[in-house]
C-alpha cells in the first residue's frame, strides 16, 4: 500500500485545502483550484491518506479526456499509487497490483452500471476531474450520479466551476444566493489571482490585434468594418471570421508577432518555451500550421481531436524543443504542457469556461519569473473575458454567466458555418481580407498602449519585453512602453524622424501588400466562376507555377508575378 509520503511537497494552499479535508472527513469535498494551481497533486495526497489509513481501498479517477487519463497514472505513479489508465468497460477488471483504475466520463455514461458494480463492492474514493463536465449531458449527469452513488468517499475538482447552460453538476451543493438563484459551494477555492500573488502561475499578457475586414455576404453586398470598433452582432461574428481566414492578412500577421514573441522568450531565459494556436476547425488548423512551417521553416505539431494518435503527439511536443504546436480543442483543458508561454486564440469559441480552460494551458509555472503571451483577436467578448481573468465564478442555476451586451454567441455560430449546399454556386459568406493592428495589451485588468500597425517599431517594443518579469515587474515595464509609445508619438507633431520616415514606407509597403493580395483574390474568385475550381486549388497551381510561400506571406513581387500569370490563363 502506498503511503503519503511519496506525493512530494505540498504548496500552502494544497496544505491547507487537506489540512481541512482531513479534519471534516466529509463524503463530497469540491476544490476549486485555477489551472496550473496543482489539483492533481492535491488529489493524489487525498487519496495516498485515505489509502494508508484503510478508509478507502480502491481508486476511480473520472477524467474528461483519453490524453488525462494516462497523465493522471503517470501523475499517480510519481506519487506511490499505481492506477490502471487501460481499464475497459468490456474487461470490467483490473490488475489486484493497481491501487485502482482511471477512466473518462464518456465510459461512464456507456456502461453505468458496471462501474456502479466495481464502486460498491470495495470502499471507494472517486476522484472527478473537471466536475463539470458531469452536466456536460443529461446522461453523463444521471450516468455519474448512478455509478458513484454508494462511493465511500468523492473528491470534485475543477478550475473552472460554471457552465453556460442550466445542468446542475453531479455530487455538488448549490446554495440560494442574494438574488435567489441558486449557486454553487465550493469547500476549497484558490483562484488565479491567489496564485499569482504565490507566484504559483504566470502572469498572462493579452495582445490584442485589431484591423479592418472586408467580406461578401450571399447576396454579393461587400461590408468593411474594423475589429474592436462597436458593430451590429452579425457584424462582429463576421469580421472576427474573416480575421481568423488563413487566406488573409491578419492571421499571417499574428502568427508572426507571436512568433517573435515566442524566440525573445527563448532568448530571454525560457530555452525551450514552446507556442499553441487553438484553431477552430482542422481546415484552419492544418492551413496555420502551414503558414508557421513557412514562417518559422520547422512543421508544428498538429493536434486533431479524432486523430487516434493526437495524445501521443501532445507527448512528444512536450518532451521536444519543437516551436509551435496546432490544435482544434484537443488541449484546451487538463492538458499539462508547461513549457507552453506563448499562445494564438485563432478561435471563434466564446464562452466564459472554453476561454477559461485555453488560457489555462499557458499558466503552468515551473520557475519564477516566467510569464505567458496570448495573442487574440480584438472583439469585444474576448477583450471582456481578458480583462476579467482573474474574476472568480460560481456555477449559477437559472441566471447566464455573462450577459451578451449586444453580443449574440448563436450569431457567431451561424456566421462560423459552411453554408454550402449541393447545387449553391456560392457560399453565404465569403472573407475577402483583413489586415492587422496590435490593438492593446491587457494585463492585469488594465489597458496599455495604443493602436499601432504590424511590423511596427512600437509593436516590437511590446514582443520584446523580457521572458522572465514578475507581476510587479510586467505591470512597471507595461506602462514604461505606453509611456514611451505617447512621448514618441507627441514628438511626431514636430519633427519627423528617420525612423518614423521608414515606417512610413513601411506602411505604405504594407498597404501595397494589400492591394495586390486582393486583386489577386479578386482574380481567382474570377477563375472560380468561369473553371468551378476551388479558390485553394487555383491558388495551389500558382504556387506551383510561379514557386513561393503562400499568397499571405508572399513579397510584393510574387504576387505581382500570380496576377500576370493569372490572367494569362
Amino acid at each position: 500500500m502506498t503511503s503519503s509520503a511519496g506525493a512530494g511537497p505540498l504548496r500552502a494552499w494544497q496544505r491547507r485545502a487537506l489540512t481541512k479535508y482531513l479534519s471534516k472527513k466529509p463524503r463530497d469535498f469540491l476544490a476549486v483550484a485555477t489551472p496550473g494551481a496543482g489539483k492533481t497533486t492535491f488529489a493524489l495526497r487525498v487519496a495516498a491518506e485515505l489509502l494508508g489509513d484503510r478508509t478507502v481501498d480502491q481508486v476511480t479517477v473520472v477524467a474528461p479526456t483519453e490524453h488525462l487519463k494516462h497523465q493522471w497514472a503517470d501523475a499517480a505513479a510519481r506519487a506511490g499509487i499505481a492506477l490502471d489508465s487501460r481499464f475497459s468497460n468490456s474487461t470490467g477488471q483490473t490488475s489486484s497490483d493497481y491501487h485502482g483504475v482511471v477512466i473518462t466520463y464518456a465510459q461512464i455514461a456507456a456502461h453505468p452500471a458496471r462501474h456502479r458494480v466495481r464502486t460498491e463492492n470495495r470502499r471507494t474514493l472517486v476522484i472527478l476531474d473537471e466536475i463539470h463536465h458531469g452536466g456536460d449531458a443529461k446522461s453523463w449527469g444521471d450516468a455519474v450520479r448512478e455509478a458513484f452513488g454508494d462511493a465511500t468517499r468523492r473528491l470534485a475538482l475543477t478550475g473552472t466551476p460554471f457552465r453556460s447552460d442550466d445542468s446542475a453538476i453531479p455530487f455538488v451543493t448549490y446554495e440560494p444566493d442574494n438574488a435567489g438563484f441558486q449557486r454553487s459551494k465550493a469547500d476549497h477555492s484558490y483562484g488565479y489571482s491567489d496564485a499569482l500573488k504565490d507566484g504559483v502561475v504566470r502572469p498572462v499578457v493579452f495582445l490584442a490585434y485589431s484591423g479592418e475586414a472586408r467580406w461578401r455576404d450571399s447576396a454579393g453586398e461587400e461590408f468593411t468594418a474594423r475589429l474592436g470598433e462597436p458593430l451590429s452582432a452579425e457584424h462582429t461574428a463576421r469580421a472576427w471570421r474573416t480575421a481568423l481566414d488563413p487566406t488573409g492578412d491578419w492571421i499571417p500577421a499574428v502568427l508572426r508577432a507571436a512568433d517573435m514573441r515566442l524566440s525573445q522568450l527563448r532568448s530571454g531565459g525560457m530555452p525551450d518555451a514552446g507556442g499553441l494556436v487553438i484553431a477552430t476547425d482542422q481546415t484552419n488548423a492544418r492551413a496555420y500550421a502551414e503558414l508557421l512551417e513557412a514562417l518559422t521553416g520547422e512543421r508544428p505539431a498538429v493536434v486533431l481531436s479524432d486523430d487516434p494518435s493526437s495524445s501521443n503527439r501532445i507527448t512528444e511536443f512536450d518532451n521536444s524543443d519543437q516551436r509551435w504546436m496546432v490544435a482544434v480543442r484537443m488541449v484546451s483543458e487538463g492538458v499539462d504542457v508547461p513549457r507552453l508561454a506563448v499562445g494564438v486564440y485563432a478561435t471563434s469559441a466564446a464562452t466564459p469556461l472554453y476561454f477559461a480552460q485555453a488560457i489555462g494551458r499557458f499558466v503552468r509555472t515551473r520557475r519564477p519569473g516566467e510569464t505567458a503571451s496570448v495573442f487574440l483577436p480584438s472583439v469585444p467578448v474576448l477583450l471582456d473575458l481578458a480583462a476579467q481573468l482573474e474574476a472568480q465564478r460560481d456555477h449559477v442555476l437559472g441566471k447566464p454567466h455573462r450577459e451578451k451586451d449586444g453580443f449574440d454567441d448563436d450569431l457567431l455560430a451561424d456566421a462560423n458555418k459552411t453554408k454550402d449546399e449541393p447545387g449553391e454556386d456560392e457560399k453565404a459568406f465569403t472573407s475577402l481580407g483583413a489586415d492587422a493592428e496590435l490593438d492593446q495589451v491587457i494585463y492585469d485588468g488594465s489597458s496599455f498602449g495604443t493602436a499601432t500597425f504590424s511590423g511596427s517599431d512600437e509593436e516590437a517594443d511590446y514582443l520584446g519585453l523580457p521572458g522572465l518579469l514578475d507581476a510587479e515587474q510586467m505591470r512597471a515595464l507595461l506602462r514604461d512602453r505606453q509611456d514611451r509609445q505617447l512621448t514618441d508619438r507627441q514628438a511626431v507633431g514636430s519633427e519627423k524622424s528617420v525612423a518614423q520616415v521608414k515606417a512610413t514606407e513601411r506602411v505604405a509597403a504594407a498597404q501595397n501588400l494589400t492591394e495586390l493580395r486582393r486583386e489577386l483574390n479578386g482574380l481567382v474568385a474570377m477563375h472560380h466562376h468561369r473553371t468551378g475550381k476551388s479558390h485553394g486549388t487555383i491558388h495551389g497551381e500558382l504556387r506551383r507555377d510561379c514557386g513561393g510561400p503562400p499568397t499571405a506571406i508572399a513579397t510584393a513581387d510574387q504576387l505581382t508575378e500570380r496576377i500576370a500569370a493569372l490572367r494569362r490563363w
